[in-house]
């Protein structure tokens, strides 16, 4: 497709245990039960610098990361979709661009159950929909059947 121009467009939902008796804008960390979100690598950012850059655990020690999230090219950017337990954002480029941003994470972040880990929820489990969508003006591009054929395939989730 090259030069074709794309949208991609990433939906996070998921749901916020509140936390009993916490009034959220006094402390955003003790509102929700946790938080997540989600971004994709950048352009030509590869599978190992990304998962670094989004994951500590994943870097050595004191190793530093030298990436940005590339919050310029999104349209609402990462800071501020992050608002809620629905989250979502659009980037637009061309297909040659979004060819080489292939990854996608979804990722918690802090809220009550770490504050709270005498309640046992730490360890707990999360449920979430993750809906990305593609749109492109050319109308002789088979995107669903190819699309459809990659994922039928089982995917490996890696909780690193």
């Amino acid at each position: 497709m090259g030069e074709t121009p794309v949208k991609l467009k990433i939906t996070l939902s998921y749901f916020i245990e509140p936390g009993a008796g916490e009034i959220g804008w006094k402390d955003k960390y003790r509102y929700q039960s946790h938080g997540l979100r989600f971004d994709a690598n950048n352009v030509n950012e590869s599978e190992d610098d990304f998962r670094k850059r989004i994951n500590i655990a994943a870097r050595e020690e004191n190793e530093e990361v030298n990436g940005n999230a590339g919050s310029n090219r999104w349209a609402i950017g990462t800071n501020n979709r992050s608002i809620g337990s629905i989250h979502s954002d659009y980037w637009e480029g061309t297909a040659a661009a979004l060819a080489t941003c292939n990854h996608v994470a979804v990722y918690p972040v802090i809220g009550w159950w770490r504050e709270r880990k005498h309640l046992g929820k730490v360890e707990n489990q999360t449920r979430y929909s993750l809906i990305i969508s593609l749109e492109t003006p050319a109308q002789d591009i088979e995107l669903y059947t190819t699309v459809r054929n990659m994922i039928e395939v089982p995917i490996e989730i890696n909780a690193t």
